[in-house]
């Protein structure tokens, strides 16, 4: 392989080329993506895909900048599995049960999810096949299909499914957004058990309801469902907007009301979903130049040290899938571990949910209010080669721990941040992933015409906002390889909520509803369940009276008319035994449900 580049290069794919092709929901995130890292094209951009187009596979080719050819295929699962399409990757892998949580009865994303998902993963496939080459490593080509994009989706929500005890709280319909007595949908934040119960109080909701709902409350992100009191939701039909946001202001809780996507449309700056800065002095030493052949085995990161200080979801979801690609991970967790280890379920004693995401890092316990412990930080942070948290807002610089802090020790180092908002909206909620989803209008965009918007209670922004983590630390990883220099990489669950609602944003601007149609993407009952057709046979399904067949005689009837669909997953522990996943999805050292990795290199 010739010396890749080092000169001039502003952004990691600068000098190269890249040609795709395939199906535009997963092909159009592939070449927004490698467009906004550098990478240039001769073919135009690839449409918005309509309801009926979506089979085939994405291939994609980069070349130049001194690198071998690197390609990577991105398809929407094994041509035996009957999976082909959005629709029915998501009604196979969970997705649609998950989603569906809050209505008592699986539901279709009305946004293309597991296929931007893809597009991420096929990207984040190139960078590290590049990041492997500069290190010395062969790989050349890199494959990732929606199916394994799904499962990773909804991996929190298997591994509670196959733990050794039952969710701590009920799993029953319910949830936000509540209705304020003038008409505004609206979504409500807090972290405290305090803040939530003063809100509750200034509205004279009944005493019982708060404390009931607090449980449900707290447990949404986990469950994907929130049954609470019906109580709670009279009480917020009984008051003004206006009277509500003071209740918040004064008790320490947030609200935001839905927004519509043509707001967001209309005040979209177009930025790239994460933005990349080279440091003006670091450069690779010796040391950070790594060891010749590292990435030959396990993985294109093999050899590379990332330390995650990672809270939640986002963060430790980047890392781990740092992880997977052959890093060492090192997890930094507060004196007596990470509390969420004792979240419930648990599989040997271990929250499954945290092991979907912590699985093989390493722990290392620090309490950064000490300067003794921060000084060990920074100790750390000097043999690494990613430092990645998602503290919040100003926390880093309050630490002594922003990247030009950490630069003073490691000047090579790829310095990543993972926030909500990443500086982007005025006045802005707090940047946890429902309220993000209520400002951007992808309450909106997840259900079709004429339903009212409701953000999902599945972890849409955390998920994906992980999966941009990392893409975004691959990108500073060959910036670094290829300029000399450490880079700072910032992501957000914005950048997040922008990429998932790009293609509504799109009809937006031009002027056309942004939504999908009434009744689309939702699936048709059997008699013993339900079952997804691809949306380009969606029409021709609902010709067809499926509600005295079984699941199995209802495909097989559509099978002889031509037609395909799937069978709707409603339980995640199904996925175990289930043929569209043969000897995919395994047990940890733990017990725990674990799904397959995303990526196969060769």
């Amino acid at each position: 392989m010739a010396s890749p580049a080092t000169t001039q290069t502003v952004r990691p794919l600068d000098t190269l080329r890249f040609d795709t092709s395939g199906p535009p929901q997963i092909a159009s995130v592939i070449a927004d993506h490698l467009r906004q890292l550098g990478a240039r094209t001769d073919r135009p951009a690839p449409g918005d895909a309509s309801s009926g187009a979506a089979t085939g596979t994405a291939g994609t080719t980069l070349t130049g900048g001194g690198f071998d050819p690197v390609c990577a295929s991105a398809t929407w699962a094994d041509p035996l599995s009957g999976l082909a399409d959005e629709a029915t990757v998501q009604a196979a892998t969970g997705i649609m049960a998950v989603h569906g949580r809050r209505d008592g009865t699986p539901r279709g994303l009305a946004v293309d999810y597991a296929a931007t998902a893809t597009g991420v993963l096929a990207v984040q496939g190139l960078l590290a096949a590049l990041v492997g080459q500069a290190r010395g490593g062969a790989a050349r080509a890199v494959t990732t299909s929606a199916d394994r994009a799904g499962l990773l989706a909804v991996s929190q929500y298997l591994a509670a499914a196959g733990a050794d005890e039952g969710e701590a709280v009920e799993l029953a319909a319910g949830g936000p957004p509540f209705t304020s007595a003038d008409g505004i949908l609206f979504e409500l934040e807090t972290l405290d058990a305090g803040a939530w119960a003063a809100f509750w109080k200034a509205l004279e909701a009944p005493a019982e309801a708060l404390r009931v709902g607090w449980r449900p409350f707290q447990f949404r992100y986990a469950t994907a469902c929130a049954p609470f009191p019906a109580a709670l939701h009279l009480t917020a039909r009984s008051h003004t907007w206006e009277r509500i946001r003071r209740a918040a202001a004064a008790s320490g809780t947030e609200v935001c009301a839905l927004h519509p996507l043509a707001e967001r449309a209309a005040e979209h700056d177009g930025a790239a979903p994460w933005s990349l800065t080279r440091s003006a002095t670091g450069r690779l030493t010796a040391r950070s130049a790594r060891l010749p052949g590292a990435a030959h085995d396990g993985g294109p990161l093999a050899g590379l040290t990332v330390l995650e200080a990672g809270r939640r979801i986002q963060a430790p979801l980047a890392a781990h899938l740092l992880g997977l690609l052959g890093a060492d991970v090192i997890r930094i967790e507060p004196p007596g571990g990470d509390p969420l280890r004792g979240m419930p379920p648990a599989c040997s004693g271990i929250s499954a949910r945290w092991l979907a995401l912590n699985r093989g890092k390493r722990a290392v316990e620090i309490d950064i209010k000490k300067e003794a412990d921060r000084l060990r930080l920074r100790e750390l942070a000097a043999g690494a080669d990613v430092f990645l948290h998602n503290w919040a807002p100003g926390k880093a610089a309050e630490l002594g721990l922003d990247s030009e802090d950490l630069a003073r020790v490691n000047p090579a180092l790829v310095y990543a941040y993972t926030s909500g908002w990443a500086d982007r909206i005025e006045d802005a909620p707090m940047g946890t992933d429902f309220m993000v989803q209520a400002r951007t209008g992808v309450g909106e965009a997840v259900r079709p015409e004429g339903e009212a918007p409701a953000p999902s209670l599945m972890t849409l922004l955390d998920v994906l906002g992980g999966l941009l983590g990392a893409e975004a630390v691959l990108a500073g990883l060959l910036l670094r390889e290829r300029s000399g220099h450490g880079v700072r990489v910032d992501s957000s669950l914005l950048g997040a909520a922008d990429t998932l609602i790009a293609p509504a944003l799109r009809r937006a601007a031009r002027g056309e509803n942004p939504r999908r149609p009434a009744g689309f993407r939702l699936p048709r009952p059997t008699a013993d369940g339900w079952l997804a057709p691809t949306d380009a046979d969606a029409r021709a399904v609902a010709a067809h009276d499926l509600g005295g067949l079984s699941t199995a005689e209802a495909l097989a009837r559509l099978h002889e008319h031509g037609l395909t669909a799937t069978a709707v997953t409603t339980e995640l522990s199904d996925l175990h035994h289930d043929p569209r996943f043969s000897g995919s999805i395994s047990r940890d050292a733990h017990g725990a449900p674990a799904v397959p990795d995303p990526w196969s290199f060769v």
